[in-house]
């Protein structure tokens, strides 16, 4: 498996990395978070470079690209600390859609991704505590030809501002990983409950629903077959994957962001870089920042390789991403001393959106748990 990015992947990332520098400032992600700014005219500049439909397949609109292109995307995304339903639309609504839906189905909603700008999210998880399938009790009762579902969905990615949400739940009497289906639902038929979070970027809310009726054309698969779980557990791969290569994104900006003070910051008239005990903190960051991203585009490609390894490569990714963002959080703010728990510093912008996206979609210790499953330990 060859995890050097191609020549097109390093035109993408180089691509990506322009436009959210001068699109997305780090003056910009400030103004939404204390002045809730809009981001209307970042998300269209996003949608005419048909970054939502990335990973769609060509016949829908989308560009054909992989896990992988999502990965480096994303890992600028976090960079930049975006404020947008990006991450959530390519990396979670679209994969859903993808593996789910019938054609046309992927017709409908990923040719409004690609062509209107259609913003989708995921809603799985319930209260605290992992991702599980299993733990999914939102309840979808058949209605004829369709379902009605009744239940919470908790941290969903733009409860409030995507226009379509998947919504995971399971048919009555059944329990486990059978009968979960997957509905797709619109925002306007799903009352929502924004988060106060620790990251201000990033809208994240709960999804109530409380007897939506969902027709059968907006069912992706029959929930009494295994179809809709497979593909759920595949998109969460996926989703997971690509947060842990934000994460690592975020981690990088953290570490820019430090090594420039250490080179400019003076003590005892040296510059505070070729201090030994500074020097150790940055191969220490260094070494941490390169091994999550390296399980990342290992976890990426497993995924686009169709290879076994992709459960377990993905939950490693996590696990690394948020080792990672711990390690580099805490010495970031720590080697900028003073200033770096200041609100007027930026740092505490990177902490938080890291801090934040490693608790979603199982934290590292919950992957490391799903690790030592996987490998029978």
């Amino acid at each position: 498996m060859d995890l050097d990015l191609s020549d097109d992947q390093v035109e993408l990332q180089q691509a990506v990395r322009a436009v959210l520098e001068r699109e997305c400032p780090i003056s910009f992600v400030r103004s939404v978070v204390e002045k809730d700014a809009g981001t209307e005219d970042l998300w269209s500049t996003m949608v005419s470079l048909d970054w939502p439909a990335l990973a769609a397949d060509p016949v829908d609109g989308g560009l054909g690209l992989g896990t992988v292109e999502l990965a480096v995307t994303a890992e600028e995304l976090g960079r930049a600390i975006a404020p947008t339903p990006l991450l959530a639309t390519a990396s979670q609504f679209v994969p859903t859609l993808r593996l789910a839906g019938d054609a046309a189905q992927r017709t409908r909603f990923l040719g409004a991704v690609a062509t209107e700008g259609l913003a989708g999210t995921l809603a799985v998880a319930e209260g605290a505590g992992p991702v599980d399938l299993a733990s999914i009790a939102t309840m979808a009762t058949p209605d004829g030809e369709g379902y009605v579902l009744q239940g919470r969905k908790d941290h969903v990615f733009d409860a409030g501002r995507a226009e379509e949400v998947v919504v995971a739940a399971r048919l009555p009497g059944t329990s486990g990983e059978a009968g979960i289906g997957l509905f797709v639902v619109p925002r306007s038929a799903t009352r929502t409950e924004p988060l106060v979070a620790l990251d201000a970027s990033r809208r994240l809310g709960a999804v109530l629903l409380d007897g939506v009726r969902v027709d059968r054309s907006r069912v992706l698969g029959d929930p009494a077959t295994p179809g809709p779980a497979d593909a759920l557990a595949r998109t969460l791969d996926v989703a997971t994957t690509v947060l842990a290569a934000e994460i690592v994104g975020t981690c990088q900006a953290i570490f820019d962001t430090v090594h420039a003070y250490v080179q400019a910051r003076e003590q005892f008239g040296v510059k505070i870089g070729s201090f030994q005990a500074i020097k150790h903190k940055l191969a220490d960051m260094y070494v941490a920042l390169e091994s999550a991203r390296t399980t990342t585009w290992f976890a990426a490609a497993a995924i686009d390789e169709d290879d076994e390894r992709a459960p377990l490569a993905a939950a490693m990714a996590k696990a690394s991403a948020g080792d990672c963002q711990r390690l580099l959080a805490k010495e970031g703010i720590q080697t900028l001393g003073g200033i770096g728990f200041t609100w007027e510093h930026d740092m505490h912008l990177y902490v938080k959106r890291a801090k934040t996206s490693a608790a979603l979609f199982g934290t590292a210790a919950e992957h490391r748990a799903r690790v030592a499953t996987a490998v029978g330990l």
